[in-house]
C-alpha cells in the first residue's frame, strides 16, 4: 500500500470513529438542541474532504454528499424555532430524496464517462 492510500485510510478512520463519537454523545446528552448532532456530522464529513483536498488526495463526492445532507439537515432543524414555521417540514425524507437523485445523477454521469 502507498503512502497516498494510508493517507486516505488514516483520514477516514479518524472522521468516521469522530462521527460515531459524537453520534454516541448524542444519545448520552438528549438535552442537545436537535439538528445539533446531524449539523456536527455534516461538519466532520466536509472537514474530511477538506482535509483531503490540504493532502492531495481526491475528495469523496459519497462523504461530501453525505455531509451536506447531514450539515443542511442539523441547521434546518437548528433554525425551525428561530424560523417559527407554521408546519412542520420533513426535512429527513426530502434530503433523503435529494441525496437518492444525487446519487443516481453520480451514477449515470459516471456511466456515460466510461462511455
Amino acid at each position: 500500500m502507498n503512502d497516498k492510500q494510508v493517507s486516505i485510510l488514516n483520514l477516514e478512520g479518524i472522521a468516521w470513529g469522530a462521527v460515531f463519537v459524537w453520534w454516541g454523545i448524542t444519545e448520552l446528552v438528549p438535552s442537545l438542541p436537535h439538528g445539533l448532532g446531524a449539523a456536527v456530522i455534516g461538519l466532520i464529513l466536509i472537514g474530511l474532504n477538506l482535509a483531503r483536498v490540504k493532502t492531495g488526495v481526491p475528495i469523496s463526492a459519497f462523504t461530501t454528499a453525505v455531509g451536506l445532507v447531514a450539515l443542511i439537515w442539523g441547521g434546518l432543524e437548528l433554525a425551525s424555532p428561530v424560523l417559527n414555521l407554521s408546519f412542520e417540514i420533513p426535512v429527513f425524507a426530502v434530503l433523503l430524496i435529494v441525496f437518492g437523485v444525487f446519487v443516481m445523477g453520480n451514477a449515470v454521469t459516471r456511466r456515460s464517462a466510461a462511455h
